[in-house]
C-alpha cells in the first residue's frame, strides 16, 4: 500500500468545523454523585445524587444491600464527589438513559477512604460496562479515575458492580457517562505489525480504555482546561532521551481547521507545547526522541499522536519519521503538506500489539529529508488506549458470565452457568488460535533480523522497504 494513502489513513480527519469557540455540550450528560443525598459541583459541573429520595429518576436500580458511606475526614483539596461512596454487598446496577446512539465516554471515580464502618481499601470487585468487563478482581489503594470509550446502540447503558464473592465489597464514588464528540473516534487507523503497515477498520465500535494521556513538553492539564473534562499529565516520566532535544512553548493562536483536530479531540494547552529536535548548524543531528509507556500484555493498543508545528520558522522545513515498537509507522512526515500553515494541529492513529515486556514505545527521529538549521522532529501529545480482548474484557480473561458466576439469582443460575461455559469455550478457542499463530511465526523464524543489527540500520532498512510519504 502506498504511503501517501497510509498518510490519509493515519491522520484522522474531522468533518465538523473546528473554528467555533462554543463549548462542547454532550447530548447524553450523566454525572452521578454516588452515596450522597446532595448534589456536588466539580469544575463547574453538577454531579447529581443517586438517592431515590433526592433524585426520583436516579439510575441506581439495586438499592438492597447497598450502603451510602461518608468520609468523615476528607482531604481539604479533595473534590466533593470523593466525600461519599456507594458501597455494594451484592451485584448492583446503574442503568443510564441514552438519547443518542454512538461512542460514549464512561468515567468511574474511586477514592478508597476509611470510615467507622468500612475500609474501602479492602474492597474487591468486578465492574461491567454493558457487555464489557472493565475491571476484574479490582482493588484500589488511592484516588483513581478509570475511563472507557464504548459504542452504545441501545437506549440504556448499564454499569454493574459485582463483589468478587459474598462477604466482599464493591464501591464507587462518582460516575460520568457522556456522549463523545463526533470526531473523537474515527472508524479507521493504521495497523503497524511485523514491519508492515495496513489499514485497520472498525475502530469506532471497538471498546477502548484510556491508559495514558500525556502532554508532551508541557504541564499537567486539568479537566477544567479541557472541553471534554480530561486530564493530561506531563511526559517527563515517560521520556527516555534528552540529548539534543528541547521543550518549546507557544503563546500564539492554534489554527484549528476543518479536516484537522478539533478542541474536543485535544485542547490548546497540549498543542501549545512540544518537544523538538532541531539542527543548529550545517549538520543534522543523529538524534531521536523516545518515549516508553507501560501497558498490559495480551491486548492491542490504539496509539494516538498529536502534532502541531509551533517551532518551525517557515513551511516545508520540517520532516521526520515515526516509529512505534521499533517499527516504522510513518516516513518523511511533512505536516505543512496537509495543514498549509504553521500551528495547525493534526493527529495520527495507529493500532499496535504490546510487546512481551508490556510496553509501547514511540520514537520521533530524523528523516532523510531533514534539513540543516531547521526543526527535525516534533511531538505535542500522546494517548494510549487499550482495546478489549476476545473475551470482551479490558482486564484479564474473565468474561461477563464468569464475573457473575458466584451470584446466581433465582432461575437465572442455569443461564449464568451456560454463559460461563460459553466463555470458557471462547477462551479455549482463543488460546488455541494464539498457539497456532505462535507456531506459524516460529516456522518462519529464519526471516528474523540479526540481533546484532544496530537500531539505526534496522530503522533505515524498514524505511526503504516502505518508501513514500506519511
Amino acid at each position: 500500500m502506498g504511503t501517501p494513502l497510509l498518510f490519509l489513513l493515519a491522520f484522522s480527519f474531522s468533518f465538523f468545523s473546528a473554528l467555533s469557540f462554543s463549548p462542547f455540550s454532550p447530548v447524553d450528560n450523566h454525572l452521578i454523585n454516588c452515596g450522597s443525598a446532595l448534589d456536588a459541583a466539580v469544575d463547574g459541573r453538577r454531579f447529581v445524587s443517586d438517592f431515590h429520595s433526592s433524585n426520583p429518576g436516579t439510575p441506581l436500580q439495586s438499592s438492597a444491600l447497598t450502603t451510602a458511606l461518608c468520609n468523615g475526614s476528607p482531604r481539604s483539596s479533595s473534590p466533593q464527589i470523593y466525600h461519599t461512596a456507594r458501597v455494594f454487598r451484592k451485584p448492583s446496577r446503574y442503568a443510564v438513559e441514552i438519547k443518542e446512539p454512538g461512542t460514549h465516554m464512561v468515567r468511574l471515580h474511586f477514592d478508597p477512604f476509611v470510615s467507622s464502618n468500612s475500609d474501602l481499601r479492602e474492597a474487591r470487585f468486578h465492574v461491567l460496562v454493558d457487555n464489557y468487563v472493565a475491571l476484574s478482581n479490582f482493588t484500589v489503594s488511592d484516588t483513581l479515575v478509570k475511563e472507557y470509550l464504548v459504542w452504545v446502540s441501545q437506549n440504556k447503558l448499564v454499569i454493574t458492580i459485582v463483589p468478587t464473592q459474598k462477604g466482599k465489597l464493591g464501591f464507587v464514588n462518582a460516575i460520568e457517562v457522556l456522549s463523545a464528540p463526533k470526531d473523537l473516534i474515527p472508524d479507521t487507523a493504521t495497523l503497524v505489525r511485523d514491519g508492515e503497515t495496513q489499514k485497520f477498520e472498525g475502530l469506532i465500535k471497538q471498546g477502548l480504555e484510556t491508559v495514558h494521556r500525556v502532554n508532551v513538553g508541557g504541564p499537567k492539564v486539568t479537566p477544567f482546561n479541557d472541553s471534554v473534562w480530561r486530564t493530561w499529565i506531563p511526559d517527563d516520566g515517560f521520556f527516555k532521551s534528552s540529548d539534543l532535544s528541547s521543550k518549546v512553548h507557544f503563546s500564539g493562536r492554534i489554527n484549528y481547521q476543518v479536516g484537522g483536530a478539533s478542541r474536543e479531540v485535544c485542547p490548546d494547552f497540549v498543542y501549545n507545547s512540544a518537544r523538538v529536535i532541531a539542527s543548529k548548524s550545517s549538520s543534522i543531528p543523529e538524534a531521536n526522541m523516545n518515549w516508553v509507556f507501560r501497558v498490559t500484555g495480551g491486548h492491542r493498543y490504539l496509539v494516538r499522536l498529536h502534532f502541531c508545528d509551533i517551532a518551525s520558522l517557515s513551511l516545508g522545513s520540517l520532516y521526520f519519521n515515526v516509529y512505534i515498537n521499533e517499527q516504522l509507522a510513518s516516513k518523511d512526515v511533512d505536516l505543512s503538506s496537509i495543514a498549509y500553515e504553521l500551528a495547525s494541529p493534526y493527529y495520527a492513529d495507529f493500532v499496535v500489539d504490546s510487546d512481551n515486556l508490556g510496553a509501547v514505545s514511540v520514537v520521533i527521529g530524523r528523516s532523510n529529508l531533514s534539513m540543516a538549521y531547521a526543526v527535525d522532529g516534533i511531538l505535542n501529545g500522546v494517548e494510549i488506549m487499550k482495546m478489549n480482548n476476545s473475551m470482551a474484557s479490558f482486564d484479564g480473561k474473565m468474561c461477563r458470565g464468569m464475573a457473575l458466576k458466584n451470584w446466581p439469582r433465582g432461575n437465572s443460575g442455569g443461564l449464568i452457568t451456560l454463559v460461563v461455559v460459553l466463555c470458557l469455550l471462547l477462551l479455549s478457542v482463543s488460546m488455541l488460535m494464539r498457539r497456532k499463530i505462535v507456531r506459524v511465526k516460529d516456522s518462519f523464524s529464519w526471516t528474523k533480523l540479526p540481533t546484532e543489527v544496530s537500531e539505526v540500520n534496522l530503522k533505515v532498512g524498514i524505511q526503504s522497504s516502505l518508501g513514500g510519504k506519511f
